[in-house]
C-alpha cells in the first residue's frame, strides 16, 4: 500500500502568534477628547529630531518605527535601520490593509499584534505621573486594537495593553478589553521593578481571579519591563561592536523570559487558578526542556516543597499553562515536540522587526514542518494558536 501524502502546509490556516504594529503617528491624538489631545502620546519635531512625547513634553520613546523592512520591501541587517524614520519602512508595517496583503502573500491566515510605542509591557506608559492619564493611554491604545481587529474581519488580532501600575484599574481594563472582543492582554513581567508588589504577591490574586474567569491568553512578550529589557543592554561587554552587542542583547532577551516563566510556575499561582494560560512571546522554545528539568531537579533538591507545596511537578504546570513561540529554531521544535508534545508549541514570524522571518516565510515553514505528522502541523501552525486566541477558523 502507498503511503500516505503528507498534508501540505498550503492547506492549513496559519496563525502567526508574534508581529508588531508600527503605531501610526494619530494612533492617540485622533481618539483622545479634546482636552486630552495635547496630552495623550504624540509625535514632535521633524526628521531625526522626531521624538514621542506625552503630557508635557515627557519624552516616551524616539519616532524609529522598529521595522526593517524598508519602503521598497527589503530588509535591513544589522544598524542601517536604527537610522530610519515612518515614511522610509514598507506600509505594511503601520498600514493593516496593507498588513493583510502581507498575510496572503507568505499563506498566513491571521497575526497576533503588539505594541511599540508603549514598551512589550507598555511599561513606558510609566514615564508619566499622573495616573489618570497612563490610563487614558492605555484605553485608547485598546479602543484602536479592537478597531483593527473589526476591521480586519479578526484576521489581526491585537493583545490588550493592561494599566498593571494599577491593580484595580487593570482588572477593569481586563473586563473592557473581553467586552470589545480583544482575545489576550499584554502583561508588564516585573510590576516590582517600580516598587508594586511581584505578581505571585497576594496583592495580585484578584486580577489573577479575574484572568481565570475571563479565560483570555496572558502574554509575557520579551522585554515586557525595564528589568526584562534592560538585559539587553547588560548582556554584551562593552568591547564588543554594535553589531556584536545587537545579536548578544537579542540572543539574552530571548532566554530571559525563562525567568518570568519559572516564577509564575513556582508562585503556586495555577493551583488556585486552573484556567490561566500562559504565552511566552519572542523568546524560542529551545531553553524550555532544560529549564523545565532543571526545574524538577531543584525543586527536589532544594526542599521547595515545604515553602510552597504544589500539586505538580514544575514542568507538569508548563505543560497544562504555558505556551512557548519559535520562529528560527530548527533543531528546537523537534527536541521540545519529543520532551514536550505539541500541544505547547506556537509559530511566529515577528514581522516586521529585527531578526524577522521575511521575506523567507513559507520556505522556512516548509523546512521546519517537513518532518512532522499532519497532526502536529495542524496543532502548531494552527490548531494550538486558534484554540488558544478563540481564532474562528475558515471552512
Amino acid at each position: 500500500m502507498a503511503a500516505a501524502t503528507p498534508l501540505p502546509v498550503s492547506d492549513l490556516s496559519i496563525i502567526d502568534v508574534d508581529a508588531h504594529i508600527t503605531e501610526p503617528h494619530d494612533l492617540w491624538t485622533s481618539r483622545a477628547p479634546a482636552s486630552m489631545k495635547d496630552r495623550v502620546p504624540r509625535v514632535t519635531g521633524s526628521g531625526l529630531e522626531r521624538k514621542w512625547v506625552v503630557d508635557d513634553s515627557i519624552e516616551l520613546s524616539g519616532t524609529n518605527p522598529a521595522s526593517v523592512i524598508n519602503k521598497n520591501g527589503e530588509k535591513s541587517r544589522g544598524t542601517e535601520f536604527f537610522g530610519w524614520q515612518f515614511e522610509d519602512v514598507h506600509v505594511a508595517s503601520y498600514d493593516m490593509k496593507a498588513r493583510i496583503e502581507i498575510l496572503d502573500r507568505f499563506g498566513l491566515y491571521a497575526q497576533i499584534l503588539y505594541p511599540n510605542v508603549a514598551g512589550f509591557g507598555s511599561q513606558n506608559f510609566m514615564k508619566v505621573e499622573d495616573d489618570q492619564l497612563r490610563l487614558t493611554c492605555a484605553r485608547i491604545y485598546n479602543e484602536a486594537m479592537a478597531e483593527i481587529q473589526a476591521d480586519s474581519n479578526d484576521r489581526l488580532l491585537p493583545m490588550a495593553l493592561m494599566p498593571w501600575w494599577n491593580i484595580e484599574q487593570s482588572i477593569e481594563e481586563l473586563g473592557r478589553a473581553k467586552e470589545m472582543g480583544l482575545r489576550g492582554i499584554v502583561m508588564c513581567s516585573d510590576p516590582d521593578s517600580i516598587g508594586l508588589p511581584d505578581l505571585g504577591a497576594d496583592a495580585w490574586k484578584p486580577f489573577w481571579d479575574a484572568c481565570n474567569d475571563a479565560d483570555l491568553a496572558i502574554n509575557f512578550h520579551i522585554g515586557a519591563s525595564e528589568t526584562s529589557f534592560n538585559m539587553f543592554g547588560r548582556a554584551a561587554w562593552e568591547s564588543n561592536g554594535m553589531r556584536r552587542r545587537l545579536a548578544l542583547g537579542s540572543a539574552a532577551l530571548f532566554v530571559e523570559n525563562s525567568r518570568v516563566c519559572s516564577n509564575m510556575i513556582l508562585s503556586g499561582i495555577f493551583d488556585r487558578c486552573p484556567n490561566l494560560k500562559i504565552v511566552s512571546v519572542e523568546s524560542g522554545i529551545g531553553w524550555i526542556p532544560f529549564v523545565l528539568e532543571s526545574l524538577d531537579y531543584e525543586w527536589g533538591e532544594t526542599g521547595a516543597q515545604l515553602e510552597m507545596p504544589l500539586q505538580k511537578k514544575p514542568s507538569e504546570y508548563f505543560r497544562d499553562h504555558f505556551w512557548g513561540c519559535f520562529w528560527f529554531e530548527k533543531i528546537a521544535p523537534k527536541h521540545l515536540i519529543d520532551i514536550v508534545g505539541e500541544d505547547n508549541i506556537l509559530f511566529e514570524t515577528d514581522f516586521p522587526h529585527p531578526t524577522c522571518l521575511y521575506p523567507h516565510v513559507q520556505e522556512y515553514i516548509e523546512e521546519i514542518s517537513a518532518g512532522w505528522t499532519d497532526a502536529q502541523k495542524r496543532k502548531i501552525l494552527q490548531d494550538n494558536a486558534a484554540k488558544l486566541y478563540n481564532i474562528e477558523l475558515p471552512a
